[in-house]
């Protein structure tokens, strides 16, 4: 019997036989990104139930040497959760460890407002079992339906709440964490303070599942909003939407539940994707501004002071049309334009997602600068963009015809060619080539070229510390 042979063996003891995937048919969903970008072959899927399969997978594979890629939802844009180039001929494939089966909430407590579940767990689950309990998760983003919250947890997701309820990072209360060696880090705890110690969750939160693989986590919940009021503004300039930002934040402060930028481009492609979709107000318009504001006072008169602060941009000429939503019908209608962003996208041409975050003050500088340094040297590109405002993260995309994709001789060498075009941009201005998206497979080389000898060093050093081997997924510092 060959290795590997014998290490799905192992597998099939370890989680079932019918939770082993290893032939091409069966592991293909699993083994490429959804946008089909990017992709490999894996030795096997294997589908855990408990954190103890788990924990008993990744002794199976440290012992044979075979390296494990987690994987939740596969919703990610940087390749992260999927085999990257490996073949089986090639003896490097992976183990795909997939945590879609373990998907239990295992506990909610509305009084403490925690909550507790494994790591498979789709984020609109999550929501929905905090609402339940008249509760709110503070994380949106437009894939909550099929991404998990082990996969947000080691991604770091931000999402449209940042402004007012903090990053995944933010949320995490504790973890349960398989280790490059199999076993298991018990730092589930629903404690606000805790301070035994280093705070070891937060070595795994962003880590992209480098270092070990979230199986558990516990979240912070918030009180559900009883009020909620929705505009969407457009305007000439994004200095423009930057002084409707600042005149909220003086007026509603931390009633300011998303603030969302998306230029022109951007809106056009998702009523060509969409044909059902009608914009709110002024079509033509350069930029609109979709703002959300939330109270826990069910009486806040939130559309009133959305009334006097647009009466207020108006007056300073700042404004161009606005539109307060009516119903909660007109309110999701608003969002569903966000959130179809990235579907549009997919289908428009081939987008290349820059994911870069500057000092809210530099927005206009960062777009502007960005904008015309892509279309200088590039001049077929469209620039599509959507910008988390009250946090500084755009994603700017110069996008490529699909012909004009295809007729490049190296297509990987030229995107990261754009990107680092932006990126360079991004850097000049205090900011980061990644907000929220991670490095993955894609930008390692963004990380040696961005980031200090030093940063790289200590990142190494906790990455040898914790798996020598290398048995945990290659992103991040890749495979050296």
């Amino acid at each position: 019997m060959s290795d590997a042979a014998a290490l799905i063996v192992a597998l099939r003891d370890c989680v079932g036989a019918p939770h082993v995937l290893a032939g091409a048919d069966d592991t293909a969903p699993y083994t490429r990104d959804w946008r089909g970008r990017y992709g490999g072959e894996a030795l096997a899927v294997v589908l855990p139930g408990s954190t103890e399969e788990v924990s008993a997978v990744v002794r199976a594979c440290a012992a044979a040497g075979v390296r494990v890629v987690p994987q939740g939802g596969n919703t990610g844009l940087v390749g992260g959760a999927v085999p990257m180039g490996d073949r089986i001929a090639d003896d490097n494939a992976p183990v795909v460890v997939a945590l879609r089966r373990m998907n239990r909430i295992r506990d909610v407590d509305p009084l403490g407002n925690t909550l507790v579940a494994d790591a498979g767990c789709v984020l609109e689950t999550i929501q929905q079992a905090a609402d339940a309990c008249d509760r709110l998760y503070g994380v949106s983003l437009g894939a909550q339906g099929s991404c998990q919250i082990g996969g947000n947890v080691s991604t770091n997701a931000g999402g449209t709440g940042v402004l007012k309820y903090g990053s995944t990072r933010e949320q995490v209360l504790g973890l349960e964490v398989v280790l490059p060696d199999g076993r298991v880090w018990d730092g589930l705890r629903r404690l606000r303070k805790d301070n035994t110690g280093y705070a070891l969750k937060q070595l795994f939160i962003g880590a992209e599942g480098s270092l070990g693989i979230v199986t558990g986590v516990a979240l912070r919940l918030h009180p559900k909003p009883a009020a909620i009021a929705a505009a969407w503004l457009t305007v000439d300039t994004v200095h423009d939407a930057l002084a409707a930002l600042e005149l909220l934040q003086a007026m509603a402060g931390e009633r300011i539940a998303g603030c969302e930028l998306l230029n022109r481009a951007e809106l056009e492609t998702v009523a060509a994707q969409f044909p059902d979709v009608r914009l709110p107000t002024d079509p033509e318009a350069p930029y609109a501004v979709l703002v959300e504001l939330a109270d826990t006072w069910a009486r806040a008169d939130l559309s009133g002071l959305l009334e006097d602060a647009l009466g207020r941009l108006a007056e300073a000429g700042r404004l161009r049309d606005a539109a307060i939503a009516a119903s909660e019908a007109q309110r999701q209608a608003f969002w569903f334009i966000r959130h179809s962003i990235a579907e549009a996208n997919r289908k428009s041409g081939m987008g290349l997602a820059c994911d870069v975050a500057v000092p809210v003050r530099a927005l206009p500088a960062f777009i502007d600068r960005a904008g015309g340094a892509v279309r200088a040297r590039w001049p077929n590109a469209t620039i599509v963009l959507v910008a988390h405002m009250g946090d500084g993260n755009v994603h700017f995309i110069p996008r490529f015809s699909f012909e004009d994709w295809q007729a490049l001789e190296d297509p990987a060498a030229f995107a990261d060619i754009v990107r680092a075009v932006v990126h360079d941009e991004a850097a000049a201005l205090g900011g980061t080539f990644s907000a929220e998206h991670g490095i993955g497979r894609v930008l390692p080389g963004e990380l040696a070229r961005l980031r200090s000898p030093l940063e790289l060093e200590l990142m190494r050093r906790v990455r040898d510390a914790l798996d020598p081997a290398r048995t945990m997924n290659p992103v991040i510092l890749g495979a050296s």
